[in-house]
């Protein structure tokens, strides 16, 4: 089990755990705390955060910025990596393409996912490859305001 998700496991289940779980992970990546994510949920294939709308992150019409949603989604993903990865492998973002769907206007729920066959050796190859994570933002009324992929690159650790 990796050490983000051991941590996650022992503080989520302490009263304020999930509190303190967001702003370790958010000391790992400094830039990360710029959007004060509140994680949800982390485990093998998924991970959950919000993004409260707050002044910090609004654009000029009051919305949640652009790149803070980005921010939010490569949060989830990096949780989601480093929860799934097998023991023997390292990953990096390799890019990222979203498209904003919708203005978002209230709190933002970024979740990541990934299919448990993508993280096997079959599908890597032993050079390394790419792995596609589904990432989405989704309002409090449920309308998605951004939605894409983030491509990692995992190779072998050595």
């Amino acid at each position: 089990m990796s050490q983000v998700l051991r941590l996650w496991k022992k503080t989520s289940a302490l009263p304020q755990g999930k509190r303190i779980f967001s702003i370790l992970f958010a000391q790992k990546a400094p830039y990360f705390a710029t959007i004060r994510p509140r994680f949800v949920d982390i485990g093998p294939n998924r991970a959950e955060l919000v993004i409260p709308k707050r002044r910090g992150v609004h654009n000029h019409i009051r919305t949640v910025h652009a790149i803070a949603l980005c921010n939010g989604l490569e949060a989830a993903m990096g949780a989601l990596a480093e929860a799934t990865i097998p023991a023997d492998k390292r990953w990096i973002p390799k890019g990222m393409e979203v498209r904003y769907t919708a203005k978002a206007t209230s709190d933002i729920t970024c979740i990541a996912e990934t299919d448990p066959g993508q993280w096997t050796s079959e599908s890597l190859s032993d050079s390394g490859g790419d792995l596609p994570v589904r990432v989405r933002g989704v309002r409090e009324d449920g309308e998605v305001v951004i939605e894409g992929l983030i491509n990692l690159w995992v190779t072998p650790r050595r």
